[in-house]
């Protein structure tokens, strides 16, 4: 029965994909007729979203891979089924594609991590299952599937479970796991067919001078993707000065503050910044667009402000923007190393020094672009970032993320049992 749920998490994975496309359609063709009217439409557009998420899909705010961690570590299943709803599915698929809309720096591949947990955990609570080890390796495999279904890379998913969602190797490298995977990503493939998600490269980097670019962009995408996480972990926990009682108070009012600011930013940059950063990656990639210093330095900004917005939505699709986008000025400075190479290494080093996942930044990278002859040095890339990023932000941004999530809705799960009981007894 759960070979049914993985082929479901492929078809809805599909189906999301080009529900996002569609709305990234929609932004740009919005854009091209007139860029100011961003001004009104991402503020607007941030106010409907976190009206909607409080009313109807509350707990589909943020990324979903946190959420998912969170509940593998979860041993009340009661809270478990109010993380991992069909509802807050929905939610997730709905006000990711609204956000792309309205030029929200987010991508779906966090979403779809969360939307194939909750679909296996529906389908765990189908079969009647009630051992925690079962029903935790259901959600560890609907997750890892929906990563892997989202990029089209099966190898990531597995890796992604290894790595980031779970820390029972037994649990990780369990034949569901992989069973789940494979039918999620042969559904995907079947109707997408078996493209890569950056199209193909032929860079490589022979052992020698070129390797410079391995230093280069493990040391700079570590620091900044370490500094990033370190922020986003900080602005978990609250936001500075007179700005937290004012999104406590005004919370639509603060979501129409962000949402300005991801406009204006996207007029300094042209555009560039709204949305994924699929179509801005992709030609850095191949070659066929170049952008300034300026470019992942905004994109930077507009990831952070919408994290703060608390709206749906993912990171690694925009961290891999910004990875391209570091490469690609980096790579002007590194007249011996292909071009294309040193785009690839940005990837995998900001990526890394993010997520602090590297061996899944090192396979995301090589399966995304189809390129295997830059395996060596996209994970001495990865693990030089992986070292810098620790020494900035000592805790993984998922893992904290998930630990201040749990800790949160134990404490909510905590205080309504102590409300109900004072409810039945009085005295």
């Amino acid at each position: 029965m759960y070979c049914s749920g993985a082929v479901l998490i492929g078809i809805i994975s599909v189906i999301f994909a080009h529900l996002g496309d569609a709305a990234a359609d929609l932004r740009y063709h919005i854009v091209a007729l007139n860029a100011w009217s961003m001004l009104l439409i991402a503020p607007l557009g941030l106010v409907a979203i976190t009206w909607l998420t409080r009313l109807l899909f509350n707990g589909a705010q943020g990324s979903g891979i946190p959420q998912t961690i969170a509940t593998l570590h979860m041993h009340n299943f009661m809270l478990v089924d109010r993380i991992l709803t069909l509802r807050i599915a929905l939610g997730k698929i709905l006000m990711t594609c609204l956000g792309l809309i309205c030029g929200a720096s987010i991508g779906r591949e966090g979403p779809s991590v969360q939307i194939g947990a909750s679909i296996m955990h529906a389908f765990s609570r189908a079969m009647g299952q009630h051992n925690d080890v079962t029903r935790h390796g259901m959600i560890l495999a609907g997750g890892a599937a929906g990563m892997a279904a989202a990029f089209n890379t099966p190898l990531a998913g597995v890796v992604f479970a290894i790595e980031e969602l779970a820390h029972s190797f037994e649990q990780k490298s369990s034949g569901r796991t992989l069973t789940v995977i494979i039918f999620s990503g042969i559904t995907a493939i079947a109707l997408l067919g078996n493209y890569t998600y950056f199209g193909r490269t032929s860079a490589s980097i022979p052992v020698g001078v070129a390797w410079l670019a391995v230093l280069v962009c493990g040391v700079s995408g570590g620091l900044a993707g370490g500094l990033f996480a370190r922020l986003v972990i900080r602005l978990s926990k609250g936001l500075p000065g007179s700005l937290r009682p004012f999104a406590a108070r005004f919370p639509l009012g603060f979501a129409a503050l962000c949402g300005l600011l991801l406009a204006l930013i996207g007029l300094a940059s042209d555009g560039a910044t709204y949305g994924t950063g699929y179509l801005q990656a992709r030609g850095i990639v191949d070659g066929s667009l170049h952008y300034p210093a300026s470019f992942f330095l905004l994109k930077y900004l507009s990831m952070l402000i919408t994290f703060c917005s608390g709206i749906p939505g993912g990171m690694f699709a925009p961290s891999l923007a910004i990875g391209a986008g570091m490469g690609g000025w980096i790579e002007q400075f590194l007249p011996h190393t292909s071009p294309g190479a040193v785009v690839l290494l940005g990837m995998a080093a900001y990526f890394c020094g993010v997520a602090q996942s590297p061996l899944t930044a090192t396979i995301i990278v090589m399966e995304v672009c189809d390129n295997q002859q830059v395996t060596l040095a996209l994970l001495a890339t990865a693990f030089l970032a992986f070292g810098v990023s620790r020494t900035v932000c000592p805790h993984p941004l998922y893992s904290a993320l998930a630990a201040g999530f749990m800790e949160k809705t134990e404490r909510k799960a905590g205080q309504e049992k102590t409300l109900s009981r004072q409810e039945t007894d009085p005295s």
